[in-house]
C-alpha cells in the first residue's frame, strides 16, 4: 500500500515508519527539514511545511492511506489561535485533499488528553464525556479536542475511513527533540519543585507505534483507540525515577491552588530576567489532575501490548541522561526497582 505520513520526523514517526517499511509499505512522507532516516528507509521525502497546500496536494498523489502525525506540544495559552491553524484548520484541509485524492484510510494521531483528564483517579475510556471544561484553560488539549471532532465528523460527512488513535504521555528512547520526555528531562534537573497531587498514563513510543501500524487495517473507522501503557500517580513515577538515577524525588507538598499561584510568580520573575522558569503553570495545573486510560479496547483490536513500564522509564533515562544531560548512567539501584 502506498502511504503518506506527516510528522514522520516526530518521536512518534520515527518509531512508526520502520514498522511500516517492515510491512511492505511503500512510504512517502511530508517533512519540514531534514528526513534522512526516512529516506533510509526507501522512503520518498518531500520537504514541504503541512501549512503548504499545493505541496500536500502534490505528496497525496496516488496514496491509499494516509498518517497524520504532524502536530505541535505546546502549553503555551498566550496563542491558542496559532495551534487552532495548525491541528483544527490544518487537518480539515488535509482529510479535504485525501479525499479529493482517493485515499481509502486515514489514520490520525490525537490525544489521551481528549478524553482522559479528571479530576478524580478513574480510568477513562472512548466512550467517556469530552472533558471540556476541565480542557478549557489549555489550548494545546483543547485545539486536539476539536482536532479530533473535526476529523470524525468528517468521517460522518464523507465515509472516508477515519481512524483516531489516542495515545498518552510517549516515553522511551528517540524523542530527540525533547518533547513528551521533557518531564522526565525536569526530573533529573530538579526543577519539579514540589510533588504533584495527581496522576500519568504513559505508553512506550515503541508499543504505541506498533498499535498505529495495526491501525491501517484493523482500527475501526469512526472511533478513538485510546493507548496506555501504564497509570500512574505522580508520586509513584517520580519515586521509580528516583530509585533509577538516584535524583531525590520532591517531598514538599503544597495545596493545588498555592502550587499554581506560586509558578505563575516564578514565570512573571524570569520574565523579568528574560530567562526559563523550571516550570510553567499550566504544567503545574495538568500535575494536579488524573490523565488515566483504559486501553482494553486497543488491546482487543489492535494487538496492542504494552511492555513493562518500568523498562521503558529506564530506558528513557538512559537516553535523556546521554542525550541531553551529557552523562553516562549508572543506575543507583536495579533497573527493575
Amino acid at each position: 500500500m502506498k502511504v503518506l505520513v506527516t510528522g514522520a520526523t516526530g518521536f512518534l514517526g520515527q518509531a512508526l515508519l520502520p514498522l511500516l517499511a517492515e510491512q511492505g509499505h511503500e512510504l512517502r512522507v511530508l517533512a519540514r527539514g531534514d528526513a534522512e532516516p526516512a529516506g533510509a528507509l526507501g522512503a520518498e521525502v518531500i520537504r514541504a511545511p503541512i501549512e503548504d497546500r499545493q505541496a500536500v496536494r502534490r505528496a497525496l498523489g496516488g496514496v491509499e492511506a494516509v498518517y497524520h502525525l504532524a502536530g505541535k506540544v505546546d502549553f503555551d495559552p498566550r496563542d491558542p489561535a496559532a495551534l487552532y491553524r495548525l491541528h483544527v484548520e490544518g487537518t480539515r484541509t488535509l482529510l479535504e485533499d485525501a479525499l479529493a485524492a482517493g485515499a481509502s484510510r486515514f489514520v490520525l494521531a490525537s490525544s489521551s488528553g481528549t478524553v482522559a483528564v479528571s479530576e478524580e483517579p478513574r480510568e477513562a475510556t472512548e466512550s467517556d464525556q469530552d472533558p471540556i471544561r476541565l480542557v478549557a484553560g489549555w489550548p494545546y488539549y483543547l485545539s486536539k479536542l476539536y482536532q479530533e471532532k473535526t476529523a470524525l465528523r468528517f468521517h460522518r460527512d464523507t465515509g472516508l475511513p477515519v481512524v483516531v488513535l489516542n495515545p498518552s504521555l510517549l516515553l522511551g528512547p528517540g524523542d530527540a527533540r525533547l518533547g513528551s520526555t521533557s518531564v522526565v528531562f525536569q526530573f533529573l534537573e530538579r526543577r519539579i519543585p514540589a510533588m504533584p497531587k495527581g496522576g500519568l498514563s504513559f505508553v512506550d513510543v515503541r508499543d504505541a507505534a506498533a498499535a498505529f501500524a495495526a491501525a491501517l487495517t484493523r482500527g475501526r473507522p469512526g472511533e478513538r483507540h485510546l493507548l496506555g501503557g501504564a497509570n500512574m500517580t505522580f508520586a509513584d513515577f517520580l519515586g521509580r525515577l528516583s530509585r533509577l538515577s538516584g535524583v531525590p524525588a520532591p517531598w514538599v507538598t503544597m495545596p493545588s491552588g498555592a502550587l499554581v499561584a506560586g509558578a505563575r510568580m516564578l514565570e512573571r520573575f524570569h520574565a523579568w530576567r528574560r530567562s526559563e522558569p523550571p516550570i510553567s503553570p499550566p504544567e503545574v495545573e495538568m500535575g494536579e489532575r488524573f490523565w488515566y486510560v483504559d486501553a482494553e479496547k486497543a488491546r482487543r483490536e489492535l494487538g496492542f501490548a504494552p511492555r513493562d513500564p518500568q523498562e521503558t522509564l529506564f530506558e528513557t533515562w538512559q537516553y535523556v541522561e546521554e542525550r541531553f544531560r551529557g552523562r553516562r548512567p549508572a543506575a543507583a539501584s536495579s533497573r527493575w526497582s
